[in-house]
């Protein structure tokens, strides 16, 4: 038997049908290849469930906007990933889709509700603000049947969402219904009745007479839909009556009717918005959600006081955000170059000490430094034996703030600029030495240039940052200190605290006008922070 050729053998181990290495290739390729191809299946049969479930509950709820992403990323994630094509694809849909979730969707969603008058008394649609009135009317008869009540949520006890649950006590019949629903029987959740009330309900947590006191205020107002005529409202902890709505909507004229005093309702608009009045131009409080143009911004700039209160919290906000960036600059870029010097001994473990307001939650810091501030019995002026009413008057307490700020914010500026002076090559410095200068000439015409091409976009964004740094200005000093009845802007509000109580500090909240106002300043921070990155790209031309 004659042995294989030197050509027959390198075809053998071409084939690999005598080459066990091969083999092994081979078969570990297709181990890979089929984990691919199975992790594939599961992470597209998992989206296209979510989506499965997803979907019937946005088209129910008429969120419109959340239905086209959920559909349109479900479909770009079979397109991208069920075959091997558009390789680019694969890598830039993940950083999209989160982008346009996290960043672009908040912003749209913004803009839309500056339009409205979405707020306290305008949340729901007209449909859901005819049933509120309605409902809220019921009035007690005398034969008005009582039921027992059972309060129940799926969420958390103190702010719900809650059910109800009623068990006539003369037919054992148990029904069941959430705010503003029609009442129907329990036979589709499996329920357990002890002593003529519900005590468990499969899907719900049925809450005690202590959790019921403690949120009464919500689930008093609670009412189920019977008929156009009646209507079952919670009376006490456990008790419910079926009683007389003596507002009444006509569906056929658009109107609602006081069946105990004649007036009717119809609907006009008053201001903005429109709402139910009667013929003496009496209307009633709950409206709905409604677009109002341009209203919200003619608000905002239609009101002189309220403009001359923006203007100088405006002016306040530039020099706020402006001192917060050099001043934690300046600190940190100091300690960097210190730090950075090879004749300094332990390192490492300053640098460490440094890094500890880093490592504090800011809302901790805040809380803690505005007791160092008391004037009388705060660690201030106790170390140093001073009596500055640090936030009582207007100027020490912007001076505080600042401090604060510079305090939270210097590790982060430190770290930023040791990692660009570590970067600069020892050379520079060597050269700049053998031309003739001095340590102070060196640094700031050779390393402080360089330090800022890199530096200088870190500085842009800590600048926005602080534009809208809501938590150091209402942790710190919620604002204050107000002049004697000013109510509207404290002393160190900037434009986000002082819209913040415009909007929500008042009779309730307006999210209709504070994201008009959030538009605005989206607007101004974008425009400055454009100006300061044209600005900056100059840097780009040291060599």
């Amino acid at each position: 038997m004659t042995s294989p050729t030197a050509r027959e053998q390198g075809v053998h181990d071409a084939t690999g049908a005598d080459n066990p290495a091969s083999s092994h290739r081979t078969l570990r390729e297709r181990t890979t290849t089929i984990r691919c191809v199975l992790g594939r299946v599961l992470v597209l049969g998992a989206a296209l469930a979510l989506a499965a479930y997803l979907v019937p509950l946005l088209i129910a709820t008429q969120m419109w906007l959340w239905l086209f992403i959920v559909v349109a990323a479900t479909a770009a994630m079979f397109v991208l990933y069920s075959t091997r094509r558009f390789i680019p694809g694969k890598y830039f849909f993940p950083g999209t889709f989160f982008l346009s979730v996290f960043l672009i969707v908040p912003i749209v969603m913004t803009v839309q509700t500056a339009f409205t008058n979405f707020g306290d008394g305008f949340r729901g649609t007209k449909e859901d603000a005819i049933t509120s009135i309605t409902n809220n009317s019921v009035v007690q008869a005398a034969d008005s049947p009582l039921y027992n009540l059972s309060v129940a949520t799926t969420g958390s006890a103190e702010e719900g969402p809650f059910t109800l649950f009623l068990v006539d006590a003369d037919t054992d019949v148990v029904l069941y219904g959430a705010d503003g629903e029609t009442v129907q029987p329990a036979t589709d959740v499996d329920v357990t009745v002890t002593d003529g009330f519900v005590t468990a309900a499969d899907g719900y947590t049925i809450l005690s007479g202590k959790q019921i006191n403690a949120a009464y205020s919500t689930i008093s107002t609670l009412t189920l839909s019977v008929s156009e005529t009646s209507a079952i409202k919670v009376q006490g902890v456990r008790t419910a009556f079926e009683g007389t709505k003596t507002m009444v909507y006509d569906e056929e004229t658009d109107s609602i009717r006081n069946v105990q005093t004649g007036d009717v309702y119809t609907v006009q608009k008053v201001g903005n918005s429109e709402y139910y009045v009667n013929a003496n131009g009496d209307r009633l409080a709950q409206s709905w959600r409604q677009n109002v143009g341009l209203a919200n911004f003619q608000r905002l700039f239609g009101n002189q006081s309220l403009l001359k209160q923006l203007g100088g919290a405006f002016a306040w906000t530039l020099i706020f955000a402006a001192g917060s960036m050099l001043l934690t600059f300046i600190l940190g870029y100091f300690l960097a170059l210190t730090l950075n010097d090879d004749r300094i001994r332990g390192k490492k473990l300053y640098r460490s000490f440094l890094l500890l307001p880093y490592a504090v939650p800011g809302f901790i810091s805040l809380l803690i430094w505005s007791n160092f501030y008391n004037r009388d019995f705060g660690l201030i002026n106790e170390m140093l034996n001073l009596g500055i009413d640090w936030l009582g008057d207007p100027t020490w307490a912007k001076i505080a703030v600042l401090l604060t700020n510079m305090w939270m914010g210097f590790p982060y500026m430190f770290i930023v600029c040791t990692g660009a002076l570590q970067s600069i090559p020892d050379d520079l410095k060597e050269a700049a030495r053998i031309d003739g200068a001095n340590g102070w000439q060196t640094t700031t015409r050779v390393i402080t240039p360089l330090l800022l091409v890199s530096v200088a976009p870190l500085l842009v964004s800590t600048f926005a940052f602080n534009f809208n740094n809501f938590n150091a200005i209402q942790l710190l000093t919620e604002g204050g200190p107000f002049a004697a009845g000013e109510y509207t802007r404290g002393g160190t509000d900037i434009l986000i605290s002082m819209v913040y109580r415009i909007a929500f500090g008042g009779s309730g909240a307006d999210y209709g006008f504070a994201s008009a106002v959030s538009v605005v300043l989206f607007v101004i921070t974008g425009v400055l922070a454009a100006a300061q990155f044209t600005a900056t790209r100059r840097l780009e031309d040291i060599h």
